[in-house]
């Protein structure tokens, strides 16, 4: 496919392209001169987001799942997303762009210590719980997490953006024009305007959790492979990489995004086959299984249980508010720019196979990262070579404990640099395509095959490690940043719905006049 370029200033928004940096340039300067008060703002936030209204977060992701399934099984199943013949890219490489463009470097960290986190908690306010109950919910947590509900919070914008783009042909690919069947008019007006601005933002915000998470963790791994002191400093210098790995991707276009979508694929199982060959593998394979079967056997529990008696935790937050709300806060903050892409690279399939599709693709990558990883650490947490749990409770960092974990393994150096380059890898095959398409907002209109100017592209790039720099330098703790994706996911999940509402009512609206 030819893609055309941009060259016209008329095309540019300026008002969705600058709104957002100005906005985004206020919070950092407010966390950087006023951290103490901006740490208390973001507690009382806390508690309002999370005490108050984390059930709506729960409900509302448990629906957005339900409605996926039902969908992909409805009469509405064998709509096709455009009129290719056969899919703009195979199998193989879609389902690569589709994992390694939504988890950044976010599911090696985690993957690698979220067991932890559960490990000593006491879910669905269990107490005294023996040593194989706590490995049990420690192996299962994680993959609920990262399992159908918070995919599905990608999966289903997703065919709805590429009914939009191939099917409505309609020529902005934003939020609010997504929400047009249903507020009419308004998409091209304020309010228009204040769900795309609002949108962005909060995508920045989500982003800069990822970032301000998982890079402290790289910056450690640089830090003990070469011998160089770490400080700031180093984790500002490799955000600084990062970036520019991801934007030289991204102005090569969707080329380039397959390209090092691939490559981190490989990366990544070079990485799980070095776990698998020199770990406890009969137990990482069981405990997956045994993860898996609790998940299904367990699955509504774990989608409604709200702990109304806050027994699984201590100052009015509970082990769901904690961690459940958490994640599908912060997966719902990125469905602002990566369903776009699942929905742009999905032309020439139908909606049930992009459901289906996406959602085997997807899982399939974080169920093996998580069977693989986490239960390399919590075999060793077991088996009592690393304490990671109590490290982590008696105020240890998380990259700290990470690193010791990989001394487990005889080829550790090895391993780490795999690590890094992994970490990098995955930053910037998700980065590049999100930044393509939160710069396609900056566009008044689209046409078929067009792609945003090389400069707008590179500008995106930029502003997405300006919010980080300032966290970073901020220290914001993990509660912090939990917060900051939570409060910035509440109306973006309302945004959501009145998407998804479109959606379905474009659906039957056009099948009525086929």
């Amino acid at each position: 496919m030819n893609l055309q370029k941009s060259k016209t200033k008329q095309e540019i928004d300026w008002t969705l392209t600058l709104g957002p940096l100005i906005l985004i340039l206020f919070l950092s300067v407010i966390l950087l001169v006023y951290p103490k008060a901006s740490s208390n703002a973001i507690d009382f936030l806390r508690s309002i987001f999370v005490g108050d209204f984390g059930s709506f977060y729960m409900v509302f992701g448990l629906g957005v799942f339900l409605v996926s399934i039902w969908l992909a099984f409805s009469r509405y199943g064998h709509v096709k997303l455009g009129n290719l013949e056969k899919p703009r890219f195979n199998t193989f490489a879609w389902g690569a762009m589709i994992f390694t463009s939504t988890m950044a470097a976010d599911i090696l960290y985690w993957s690698l210590i979220e067991w932890a986190y559960y490990f000593g908690a006491t879910p669905f306010g269990m107490e005294n719980m023996s040593l194989a109950q706590k490995q049990d919910f420690a192996s299962t947590y994680p993959l609920f997490h990262w399992g159908p509900i918070p995919w599905s919070f990608y999966i289903l914008p997703a065919v709805a953006y590429g009914y939009m783009m191939y099917v409505k042909k309609r020529k902005r690919q934003t939020l609010s024009e997504a929400c047009r069947s249903t507020i009419g008019h308004h998409a091209d007006g304020a309010l228009g305007k204040f769900i795309d601005i609002f949108s962005i933002v909060g995508l920045l915000a989500g982003t800069a959790t990822t970032f301000s998470l998982a890079t402290p963790l790289l910056s450690l791994v640089v830090s003990t492979i070469f011998g160089i002191p770490q400080s700031t400093a180093l984790t500002i210098i490799i955000l600084g990489v990062i970036a520019l790995v991801y934007t030289i991707a991204v102005t090569l276009g969707l080329k380039g995004i397959s390209k090092l979508a691939n490559l981190c694929v490989i990366i990544f199982l070079a990485l799980i086959a070095i776990f698998l060959f020199f770990g406890p593998t009969r137990f990482m394979i069981e405990s997956g299984i045994t993860g898996i079967g609790k998940l299904a056997n367990d699955f509504f529990s774990m989608s409604t249980w709200m702990d109304p008696l806050r027994v699984s935790g201590e100052g009015g937050s509970g082990f769901p508010q904690d961690w459940t709300v958490f994640y599908w806060a912060y997966w719902i903050a990125w469905f602002v720019a990566t369903p776009f892409f699942i929905g742009k690279i999905s032309e020439g399939r139908t909606i049930k196979q992009t459901i289906l599709g996406g959602f085997t693709c997807g899982l399939l990558g974080t169920f093996t990262s998580f069977i693989v990883f986490g239960n390399f650490g919590l075999f060793h947490q077991t088996q009592g070579n690393v304490d990671a749990a109590g490290m982590l409770a008696d105020g240890a960092s998380p990259s700290e404990v990470i690193l010791q974990i990989f001394q487990q393994l005889p080829i550790s150096g090895v391993a780490l640099v795999l690590l890094a380059v992994a970490m990098i890898a995955f930053y910037a095959s998700t980065f590049d395509a999100i930044t393509l398409v939160v710069a396609e907002y900056s566009l008044k209109k689209l046409e078929p095959g067009q792609e945003p100017p090389k400069s707008i592209r590179v500008f995106w790039a930029l502003i997405f490690i300006i919010l980080p720099i300032a966290l970073i330098f901020n220290e914001t703790t993990l509660t912090m940043l939990q917060t900051i994706s939570i409060v910035a996911a509440f109306p973006l999940a309302i945004i959501m719905g009145i998407i998804i509402y479109s959606f379905i009512k474009d659906l039957r609206k056009d099948s009525e006049t086929v």
